[in-house]
């Protein structure tokens, strides 16, 4: 089995001083998604990670203290794929690709739309670029498991307040639409395949005491290609664990 978490840490520096590496070292998962790291490697305490068995590969922003993914793994990648090759993503540290024998993890930020209607039309290229760019790689990788932040919530039940929402960025009925080409598109959601009616969030904003009222949305999926869905033991939301507005999206899987 293999254990695999993603975790937006809205800072990794942030989360650290957290006990965000003692939770890990505790935890001991085979790989570890991390998004939003607004981190460089120079910035982060390697050697911590390190010591707790793991390898690590990142992808950071050109921007400093913005954006950024990074992958721990127990086991050594065949190959590390950094970025998808559109410059104007790539600049934003949103991509990292581990290969392991004939299955790859992409680990992945996805923009957020909240700041005004330029950022939202950035996303909604993304979305569509993202799209094309997967359809071209599952032809080279075709057993494919996509982690991260995808800031959208997909359907009513991943939202607290789906009429209050409804023209909010991250439930817009065009990301809804995009969310459910995606799943008809060769793609299962983990949380949902297992657990089709629970109601469990990902992301909570920090106003108004949302998370201790549990007024949030689940926009933190792990997405695998239909080919390995049967192969799900379980995926849930680790939502008492709190370094972070987002909690530790967790999947075993027999891969």
């Amino acid at each position: 089995m293999t254990t695999l978490v993603s975790y937006n840490v809205n800072g990794l520096r942030s989360a650290i001083s957290k006990n965000l590496l003692d939770w890990l070292g505790r935890e001991q998962f085979d790989i570890v998604c991390l998004q939003e790291t607004k981190a460089r490697p120079e910035d982060i305490p390697l050697l911590e990670i390190e010591a707790l068995g793991y390898r690590h590969y990142w992808h950071s922003a050109e921007k400093k203290g913005y954006s950024g993914v990074g992958t721990l793994c127990k086991r050594e990648p065949d190959s590390v794929v950094v970025g998808c090759g559109i410059e104007k993503y790539d600049r934003e540290g949103r991509f990292l690709r581990t290969d392991f024998g004939d299955w790859s993890v992409l680990n992945c930020y996805f923009p957020s739309g909240t700041t005004g209607e330029e950022r939202q039309a950035f996303k909604m290229d993304f979305l569509d670029d993202f799209s094309r760019w997967v359809t071209e790689l599952k032809k080279e990788r075709p057993r494919l498991i996509i982690v991260g932040d995808y800031n959208i919530a997909h359907t009513e039940l991943d939202i607290h307040d789906p009429k209050g929402n409804k023209k909010s960025s991250g439930f817009l009925p065009e990301e809804r639409a995009w969310m459910t080409r995606w799943f008809g598109s060769g793609f299962t959601d983990a949380f949902r395949h297992k657990h089709p009616d629970l109601v469990e969030y990902s992301w909570w904003t920090f106003r108004a005491g949302a998370r201790g009222n549990n007024k949030g949305w689940r926009i933190d999926y792990q997405s695998v290609t239909d080919n390995l869905a049967d192969r799900i033991t379980d995926a849930r939301h680790l939502t008492d664990v709190v370094h972070s507005d987002h909690c530790p999206v967790w999947m075993e899987i027999d891969i």
